[in-house]
């Protein structure tokens, strides 16, 4: 695992049994330590209510682990601070917060997963590779929990129906971006258009096509499929389909008709491209927000994505839909209290702080029904572009192939090759 800086983020001084966790389920020690009673008889680790009686001492003296985005590290420390704070007659609790971003959050785990975190941040895709681990468990309160989220959040954090890790926000998807001083409302509702006034103007459209996550767009709403089999590794994808009303080739004749403007630029960081001041349109999530609102100041907007020219037709580009959520370790020393952590996080009170701090969506129905979020163009454009999106269930071989795909596209297919021996390739690995 790579080093990283570490910051502690509060010491709570006041040290007092902490009554209300003696019933937690929390994990009997491998060493079978036993005690001795009054009379000096042996006793076993275990107490009589099921709790593991080393486990339930070292609840007075708490020490977790918390990992999340570099950028939200300040804030988070904030609300963990405060967490403390409100805890500090319970137990001794110290946090040490680390930035690891959640993106990486399954492979930096993975690696050494009795080193990681007690709590982490997490994408709904890492959900089911976290389970299938061991690393996550079906979350201990889980109706109230879902009972308090939006429904496509709880999906996203669950696992054949059961809740395996605590909603955070209702952002994690990609949506448009433009600036007002040369788009109409009505002009950004087709890539032609928003191409043509680029031109015109001597100005950019990006989009990073060197990621699967991006390029599903143009495949997604074409009644082509991609999905996860039901061994939950492999895929299906018939995105190389020769016949029908739409097939593979208009979709990749799109592409390259898209690719072939001068106005076009494909990005692997759009918010760094938005900021250099020649892009005025660009496809990014709720993290570009700030970008953009220093390239387009008060004449920022959001919408939906456009649609594009597929065929003889206009195709609603589609989108992955995503969470953010909030992971506790399974083996970790103190999990009833990295639950208590996770549940405050996740929480309506700390959900709005970071919508009015970071402008992170929130999932928690009570923060993301204020007006304050209902007027927020980039919440709103996340929200109407959902309509059109699907949460991102795929195997890991989907991704290479799709970025190799993308970025030949979106260099103009310079090799002049076959369009469909391309398909043909891509969808081969992509289903192996």
């Amino acid at each position: 695992m790579k080093s990283k800086k570490k910051w502690l983020c509060m010491l709570a001084a006041s040290v007092t049994a902490a009554a209300m966790l003696a019933g937690c389920g929390t994990k009997a020690a491998d060493d079978g330590h036993a005690g001795t009673d009054a009379d000096g008889q042996a006793q076993t680790a275990t107490e009589e209510d099921g709790t593991d009686a080393d486990t339930a001492a070292n609840d007075k003296n708490v020490n977790l682990r918390f990992w999340c985005d570099p950028e939200e590290l300040e804030l988070f420390q904030e609300q963990v601070g405060t967490f403390v704070s409100e805890h500090k007659n319970e137990a001794d609790i110290k946090v040490e917060c680390e930035p690891v971003a959640a993106s990486e959050c399954k492979d930096v785990f993975l690696n050494d997963v009795q080193n990681g975190a007690d709590v982490f941040c997490l994408p709904d895709d890492q959900v089911l590779t976290m389970t299938a681990a061991g690393v996550l468990e079906e979350v201990t309160n889980a109706d109230a929990i879902a009972a308090q989220h939006l429904e496509g959040a709880v999906e996203g954090a669950s696992v054949n129906g059961k809740l395996f890790a605590y909603p955070l926000t209702a952002d994690n998807g990609y949506f448009l971006f433009y600036d007002k001083r040369y788009f109409k409302p009505e002009d950004v509702r087709t890539m032609d258009r928003i191409l043509k006034i680029c031109e015109k103007e001597g100005k950019k459209f990006a989009m990073d096509w060197s990621s699967g996550w991006y390029l599903y767009s143009f495949f997604g709403n074409t009644g082509l499929t991609l999905e996860l089999n039901d061994d939950g590794l492999t895929n299906f994808c018939d995105w190389n389909q020769a016949e029908g009303e739409t097939t593979g080739l208009d979709v990749a004749r799109g592409m390259l008709s898209i690719a072939a403007s001068p106005a076009f630029t494909s990005e692997p960081d759009v918010p760094a491209a938005i900021a250099k001041g020649d892009v005025i349109a660009a496809v990014s999530g709720v993290w570009g927000t700030q970008a953009v609102k220093q390239a387009f100041g008060e004449d920022y907007g959001a919408c939906k994505l456009p649609t594009y020219t597929c065929g003889a037709k206009q195709v609603q580009m589609a989108s992955f839909t995503g969470y953010r959520l909030l992971g506790v370790n399974a083996y970790s020393k103190h999990k009833a209290w990295a639950e208590k952590l996770a549940e405050y996080l996740s929480g309506e009170e700390s959900q709005t702080l970071r919508f009015e701090r970071a402008e992170r969506g929130p999932s928690n129905k009570n923060a993301a029904a204020s007006d304050e979020v209902k007027k927020n163009p980039a919440i709103l454009a996340a929200i109407e572009q959902s309509e059109f999106g699907v949460l991102q269930k795929v195997g890991q071989k989907y991704w290479e192939p799709v970025t190799s795909f993308g970025n030949t596209m979106a260099a103009g297919n310079p090799g002049g090759l076959s369009l469909q021996d391309l398909l043909d390739q891509m969808v081969s690995k992509i289903t192996e």
